[in-house]
């Protein structure tokens, strides 16, 4: 199916940059199903971009776990990101229940509750980032190798580093994704982040937070000795980590302005990050 293969891609390249170049070191044969990943994950993040109400994108959600259920129906194939997935997940066995377990973590982003532990952060991270890069590594084929270490610690650095860019707009539409017991811990206020000041215990509690995604930064350096050139693909945005960092410590004094890297610049640190696997 080639049309659903090629919407996908086109979506990643628009809405998931990052995954998008990873994908192009990947095997042509490869692409096609990394492109359907990548835009379920894509789907299933924006969901709160495009509802109102939560009830709203409850009924989504439960719209993609109907389809992973019910694969054969017409309402699933007329839908060309579900035929696509679909279609890989047959083909390369990725399991329905951790494709489920994205989808149940990304209920969180349909609410404004705070995010009330470090735990429960890397929790979201895992079944988020680190699930998505699990899934990407059986795409490849994993072989005999533990990856489970580099998944995890990979997969919470670049979900934490992505938050953090991403502070700004969350503040802005109400959600919290900063733990509150760090809150706590530099006596910084929520109302405080919702409302766009930038005062020094917020300031203090984001760079507890940069600090975080930099341990499991080196943690996943550590354990990427494990990662073959066959599996680095999926690996590859983990690579954005230190650059996202710098950048965000750059502008710390501005704590709610979004800063972006070129995409040029992202490609070419994981072209770098891939000769080195």
């Amino acid at each position: 199916m080639p049309d659903a293969f090629d919407h996908c891609a086109v979506l990643v390249r628009e809405a998931d940059r990052d995954r998008y170049l990873a994908t192009l070191f990947a095997p042509a044969n490869r692409r096609g199903a990394l492109f359907a990943l990548y835009a379920f994950n894509s789907e299933i993040a924006r969901v709160r971009e495009q509802i109102r109400q939560p009830m709203a994108g409850e009924i989504r959600l439960q719209w993609w776990r109907d389809a992973l259920g019910q694969p054969g129906s017409d309402d699933v194939r007329s839908n060309l990101v579900a035929a696509a997935l679909l279609d890989a997940v047959v083909r390369f066995r990725i399991p329905a229940a951790s494709l489920m377990a994205i989808i149940t973590a990304r209920e969180f982003d349909l609410y404004d509750d705070p995010m009330p532990t470090l735990g429960a952060l890397e929790a979201y991270g895992e079944k988020t980032s680190s699930a998505l890069i699990d899934m990407a590594a059986t795409i490849l084929g994993t072989g005999s190798a533990d990856l489970s270490p580099a998944i995890r610690h990979g997969g919470i650095a670049y979900g934490l580093a992505g938050l953090l860019r991403a502070f700004p707009l969350h503040a802005s539409r109400g959600q919290l994704y900063v733990p509150l017991e760090i809150l706590e811990r530099h006596g910084a206020r929520p109302g405080d982040v919702l409302a766009g000041r930038a005062t020094a215990e917020i300031r203090a509690v984001l760079t507890e937070m940069r600090a975080l995604a930099r341990h499991h930064f080196d943690a996943y350096v550590a354990a990427a000795r494990a990662v073959t050139p066959q599996v680095a693909p999926a690996f590859l945005p983990v690579s954005l980590v230190p650059l996202y960092l710098r950048r965000l410590e750059a502008s710390r004094h501005e704590p709610f302005r979004l800063i972006d890297v070129p995409a040029w610049r992202r490609q070419w640190t994981m072209w770098r990050a891939a000769r080195r696997m």
